[in-house]
């Protein structure tokens, strides 16, 4: 179905001046804009019939084709088939279903050459798309990540600290869009290129302008935020480090990352542990690991000696004739699960005999006799004496 007249909607003649066209759509926007009849649905529709109006009367290139070649027939695909060529009606607005790109007749005459495919492509390459600043849609703040070094005591224990965030928040003028509406005009940061140079050490490069999407064009900025959209804050944040953590957690903390935009949800801050090292101590995955000294005497005939453990001092039971070396293993001592807190790894000891100091001339004298008497050789399994 044929659409209205783009003359004819906007009330000036076919051979109206730009000036003249420009005008006309100005008189009829004042009087038929959304804003000035909300809920008015006829409104709304005629505000976009003369927008479309517009947008092809106003572009010399558009015109041109559009006083050329008018409304396009729906029977046009039949024509073409026919070999009849397609059927024109002068003085309407395009209807493109259907429509074979690759046909090269036109209405122009027998002298031109020129294929629907490159007139259509050049047509619409300065369309909508270019000449408007695309409105920003809601968009997710950014993820922060932050390093935080812990003691391997608190690693175990958990805690809970406030730290400083340097984070944004949606601007509260123009509620994260950058702009506060108006009138297109081209884009200070890029200067209407919709790109902009970066350096990178001595490289430099170009990228699309962020400001504007790569259009060239934007609505004026915010003059609050200066067109970002958010506001840098510095904040203290409370974080509460869970119990269990090792040198490469991830501690989540909600809705404090970089603010979002138009409504949309701020980032996480996520916190990167890392946990210094023990005196004792060694961790491995949630079982911890201690080696402790014991005496010749406490190895050969046995004993129940102190440990320490992540939480505090343990009974370890030494069986006699123990070996330096061996490990005993002391039951959900280690250190607690992120996954479940009431599960802990276990702690493994191992016990270094250390030999006593031989202090005095008594001492040597009871060492020679344990070797008169002790005449176990510990070297014969290797052959040797």
């Amino acid at each position: 179905m044929a659409k209205e007249d783009f003359y004819k909607i906007l009330g000036v003649k076919r051979d109206a001046k730009p000036e003249e066209i420009k005008k006309a759509y100005r008189r009829l926007a004042r009087k038929y804009h959304p804003d000035v009849n909300p809920g008015d649905k006829s409104a709304e529709d005629r505000f976009k019939q003369m927008s479309e109006a517009f947008d092809i009367l106003s572009d010399p290139k558009k015109r041109s084709v559009y006083d050329r070649f008018g409304q396009y027939s729906d029977n046009l695909a039949n024509a073409a088939a026919g070999g009849t060529g397609p059927a024109y009606t002068r003085g309407a607005p395009f209807d493109f279903s259907g429509f074979d790109w690759g046909a090269t007749s036109t209405s122009a005459g027998a002298g031109s050459s020129s294929s629907f495919r490159d007139i259509f492509a050049d047509l619409f390459s300065g369309g909508k798309a270019e000449r408007e600043a695309p409105r920003p849609q809601p968009q997710k703040g950014a993820d922060i990540e932050m390093p935080l070094s812990l003691t391997f005591e608190e690693a175990i224990t958990g805690l809970t600290t406030s730290i400083t965030v340097n984070r944004s928040d949606q601007c509260s003028r123009c509620h994260g869009a950058g702009d506060t509406g108006g009138s297109v005009i081209t884009c200070p940061t890029c200067k209407g290129s919709g790109q902009v140079q970066r350096a990178g050490g001595r490289l430099r490069f170009t990228q699309e302008c962020t400001d504007c999407g790569g259009t060239g064009k934007r609505r004026p900025p915010c003059s609050v935020c200066k067109g970002k959209g958010t506001l840098a804050k510095t904040e203290n944040v409370k974080v509460r480090i869970p119990a269990g953590v090792d040198t490469g957690s991830r501690v989540r903390i909600s809705a404090k990352g970089e603010g979002g935009r138009l409504g949309a949800p701020p980032g996480d801050l996520f916190i990167i542990t890392n946990v210094g090292r023990h005196q004792y101590f060694t961790r491995k995955g949630d079982n911890i690991y201690v080696t402790v000294p014991i005496t010749v005497p406490e190895a050969a005939l046995g004993a129940k000696i102190e440990v320490p453990t992540v939480t505090g001092k343990a009974q370890l039971r030494i069986a006699p004739g123990t070996q330096s070396g061996q490990k005993f293993r002391l039951r959900r001592r280690g250190a607690p699960s992120l996954r479940d807190p009431n599960t802990h790894g276990d702690q493994f000891v191992e016990v270094q005999v250390v030999l006593p100091k031989v202090i005095s001339e008594e001492t040597k004298e009871l060492l020679r006799k344990y070797g008169q008497m002790n005449t176990e050789n510990p070297r014969v399994a290797m052959g040797l004496e």
